[in-house]
């Protein structure tokens, strides 16, 4: 039992740690300016440049 317990106090303590860690670097995250994206930067998603008669034989 104090085994058990002992385990559970180290993975308590290893969790604490790690959510203190990642709250202050999401902290930081939400403090830096966010970049907008400029319309020359997005892809075409279905371009029209090609012809919509033209289809390649499938094999």
């Amino acid at each position: 039992m104090t085994l058990f317990l002992s385990i559970l106090f180290i993975l308590l303590a290893i969790n604490a740690i790690l959510l203190i860690f990642s709250v202050n670097g999401a902290g930081e995250r939400l403090r830096k300016p966010i970049q907008k994206i400029s319309e020359t930067s997005l892809p075409r998603l279905f371009p029209r440049e090609t012809s919509e008669t033209e289809y390649k034989e499938a094999v």
